[in-house]
C-alpha cells in the first residue's frame, strides 16, 4: 500500500508552484464544524470566491444551485442565507442523525464569442447553444460539469449519501470524509461518470495560507482503481479540487471540463 504522508516538509517542498496557484480564484465553502453532537445542532456555512482560501477578499459564492441532503436523503432547507460584500453565508439545523451533504452540481456550457465586435458570453443547458447568435465570431465552448461538497455529520457518521449518481467527478470515500484524524490512513476513491477513474491529479490545501511563506499544495494522483491513499500529519481544515478535460460527446469540437472540490476537516488523534 502506497501511502502518502502530508508532512509539513511535504507542504514546504511540494510548494514551488505557489505564485500562480495564489493568484488562482477559488470557490469554497466552510462550514463552522463538521462533527456535532446533542438534540440542537446547527451548523453555519460561509461561501466565497477568493485567491487566498477561507478567506473573504474577492466575492460571495452564489448559493442559488445550494442543495443539502440530511442522512435519509431529505430535501432541507438552508435557513438565514445572507450575501455580504465578500461572502455569502447560510445556517444548517441538523436533526437527523447522521451524515449531511451541502452541494452545488452545476451542469451545462459555457461559450465566449465575438459579436459585431464585441465580447460576449452565454452559459446554458448543452441542448440549447443554438441561442448563440449564428454571425457570432472567434466563438469558444466548453460542457461543463462542477461539483462542490461539504460533509456535516450530528453523531454517528452515514454512509446512505454516497451513492454514485454516474455524472461527472464524484468521491467515493473509503474512509468517510468526517472521520479524518492526523496520522491515521486515510483512502478516497474517485468516479468519472460513475467509473473508476485513473490517473487524477489530485490538489490538496491546508488551510492558514496567508499566513505562511509557501502555499503548499499537495499533489496526489489515483492509480487504477481511482484510489488515493494518504496520512494527514497537521489538523485543520483542508481544499480538495479535481479537474479534467475531456472531448465534449455533445458538442462538435468542444472540450468537456469537469471539476470536483470539497473542504474537509482534520482532527487532532
Amino acid at each position: 500500500m502506497n501511502i502518502k504522508r502530508l508532512s509539513a516538509c511535504a507542504l514546504l517542498a511540494l510548494g514551488l508552484g505557489a505564485v500562480a496557484t495564489a493568484q488562482a480564484h477559488r470557490a469554497w465553502m466552510l462550514p463552522s464544524a463538521t462533527v456535532l453532537s446533542g438534540d440542537n445542532a446547527w451548523v453555519t456555512v460561509d461561501g466565497a470566491v477568493s485567491n487566498s482560501l477561507f478567506y473573504f477578499e474577492h466575492h460571495p459564492l452564489r448559493l442559488e444551485r445550494l442543495e443539502i441532503l440530511s442522512p435519509t436523503g431529505a430535501q432541507v432547507e438552508a435557513q438565514n442565507r445572507a450575501e455580504g460584500r465578500y461572502r455569502s453565508m447560510f445556517d444548517v439545523e441538523l436533526t437527523e442523525e447522521g451524515t449531511y451533504t451541502l452541494q452545488m452540481h452545476r451542469q451545462g456550457a459555457f461559450a465566449r464569442y465575438q459579436l459585431d465586435g464585441e465580447p460576449k458570453r452565454w452559459s446554458g443547458p448543452v441542448n440549447r447553444i443554438d441561442e448563440i447568435p449564428a454571425n457570432a465570431t472567434d466563438l469558444q465552448v466548453s460542457e461543463i460539469d462542477s461539483r462542490m461538497q461539504v460533509f456535516v455529520t450530528r453523531g454517528e457518521p452515514s454512509n446512505a449519501n454516497f451513492k454514485p449518481t454516474g455524472q461527472g467527478i464524484e468521491l467515493l470515500p473509503l474512509t468517510h470524509p468526517n472521520d479524518l484524524v492526523t496520522e491515521e490512513p486515510v483512502s478516497f476513491q474517485f468516479l468519472v461518470d460513475g467509473n473508476p477513474a485513473e490517473g487524477l491529479s489530485l490538489l490538496l490545501i491546508r488551510d492558514g495560507i496567508r499566513y505562511r511563506d509557501q502555499v503548499g499544495e499537495i499533489e496526489l494522483t489515483t492509480n487504477a482503481e481511482g484510489r488515493v491513499e494518504l496520512v494527514f500529519d497537521e489538523p485543520g481544515m483542508y481544499w480538495l479540487e479535481v479537474e479534467l478535460e475531456q472531448p465534449s460527446q455533445h458538442i462538435d469540437g468542444a472540450k468537456r471540463r469537469l471539476s470536483y472540490s470539497a473542504t474537509l476537516e482534520v482532527l487532532p488523534l
